[in-house]
């Protein structure tokens, strides 16, 4: 049997980054349980039957659900001041991180504003893209395919929405800036319904 040729198979190159997707969530999963199981009680032997069982009866506390972020909630959920010390942060990660690293000049085809923290439009994206990148570039969480995960998925998108011609910066140009130049006026639909 060890004389036999094996078939040859053409495996698709797609299949490859699936499965490196996939070693990567078991990974970040992996370090979740870990981490959870951390956290429980550090000596469960000491604790009495009474406490278990008053401890099942009772609901979930708030306390619970505190622990279960890890990485900061949407920037749109937020209200101030939590709001306004997200935006700080993500403004440092922007600025310090994403244009140097990956924005070249500003062109009519590839847009930017800097003063892109003024842009609700592009406030959401960055953070978004921030999340992600935040996940994605650990590789304790997420393997070490996370980053071409962050700029497959959500870079390349994320850039493609907000720097074209006719995106949120579309008005803004070096000497320029327009934040307004995006919103809708009054559309006249089935909505409003003539007065007679």
């Amino acid at each position: 049997m060890a004389d036999e040729e094996l078939p040859e198979f053409e495996v698709p190159v797609g299949m490859f980054q699936d499965l490196e997707d996939l070693k990567a969530q078991v990974a970040r999963l992996s370090a979740q349980v870990r981490e959870l199981t951390e956290q429980g009680d550090p000596d469960p032997g000491e604790a009495s039957a009474d406490t278990d069982t008053a401890a099942a009866d009772e609901p979930e506390t708030d306390g619970d659900e505190e622990d279960e972020w890890q990485f900061p909630p949407f920037i749109l959920l937020l209200d101030s001041p939590q709001y306004d010390d997200e935006l700080r942060a993500l403004i440092e990660w922007v600025e310090g991180v994403l244009v140097p690293g990956y924005l070249a000049e500003p062109s009519a085809d590839a847009r930017w504003c800097h003063l892109w923290f003024e842009h609700p439009v592009a406030i959401a994206r960055l953070h978004a893209l921030w999340l992600a990148w935040q996940e994605l570039t650990d590789p304790a969480t997420c393997g070490y395919t996370g980053p071409s995960a962050w700029h497959r998925d959500h870079l390349d998108p994320c850039m493609r929405e907000l720097r074209p011609s006719n995106g949120p910066f579309a008005g803004c140009t070096k000497g320029e800036h327009q934040v307004d130049h995006r919103m809708p006026g009054v559309v006249p639909s089935a909505w409003n319904r003539p007065e007679g």
